[in-house]
């Protein structure tokens, strides 16, 4: 009986010893995994945002985008006039009040 108990013993301290020793082994696993996965969803985010960018960069390098945004930013072409429009929300404000709108 005796002899039983120490086998029993020693066989729960070698488990014990062996859930010790492959613990932080799986523990990492499980960790390097998860990282993993996340970093598969953050690079098919940024794939996602590179293919955007790359097309608003093919149609923002064409002339016409070029020239609409220089007209936007106050550029105009040689010989043209430029003519600055002030007070355009309150005229449209005094429309509406005379159309009954507002």
């Amino acid at each position: 009986m005796r002899r039983r108990q120490l086998r029993l013993v020693w066989l729960v301290a070698l488990v014990g010893v062996a859930v010790y020793l492959y613990y932080r082994p799986i523990a990492s696993y499980v960790e390097t995994r998860n990282e993993l996965a996340e970093r598969r969803t953050e690079l098919e985010t940024l794939r996602i945002v590179r293919t955007e960018l790359e097309s608003r960069l093919v149609s923002s390098t064409s002339v016409e985008a070029t020239t609409r945004e220089a007209r936007r930013i106050g550029y105009v072409l040689p010989g043209e006039q430029l003519f600055v429009v002030k007070g355009i929300p309150d005229w449209r404000g005094a429309q509406r009040t005379l159309r009954g709108d507002g």
